[in-house]
């Protein structure tokens, strides 16, 4: 089962590097391909953490705060028996965000998805893959029978 776990980390910073990649070459920073009246592709660079905030950190701020959550992540994987789920997709995104740290000084976001002139932050599979993943665990902590 372990192996399938893996596989599914693996499989998610390689597609999410894969995509921020083509970002890269495929669309111009000032760009905005519409995908649907309420999605399209641009290719932004993210200093800071959700929603850009705490900038103040610094790249090296945030490259420690990744490297200890992956540390941290990585024991609860190893350790618990439930959510692997979950953890596999915090492991993953983290990673996959910690990749762009340490290679761009930032994190390359590319769906931007909005309502009228509302925009919610860009983002990215590895980011998709962490809200996917917290979420698992919440539901689980709540649904779980003792």
């Amino acid at each position: 089962m372990k192996k399938t776990y893996l596989a599914l980390i693996l499989l998610t910073i390689i597609s999410d590097q894969i995509t921020k990649y083509l970002t890269d070459k495929l669309i111009n920073p000032l760009e905005s391909i519409e995908v649907l009246p309420f999605l399209h592709l641009v290719n932004v660079r993210n200093k800071g953490a959700a929603f850009g905030m705490f900038k103040s950190f610094g790249n090296e701020g945030f490259i420690i705060i990744s490297l200890l959550a992956i540390i941290v992540i990585g024991y609860m994987f190893v350790r618990w028996r439930e959510d692997k789920l979950g953890l596999s997709l915090i492991l993953a995104g983290a990673i996959g965000n910690l990749i762009d740290r340490l290679f761009y000084g930032s994190v390359r976001d590319f769906v931007d998805v909005f309502a009228g002139r509302f925009h919610w932050p860009a983002f990215n599979i590895a980011d998709s893959a962490l809200t996917i993943g917290i979420g698992i665990i919440f539901i689980s902590l709540f649904t779980k029978k003792n």
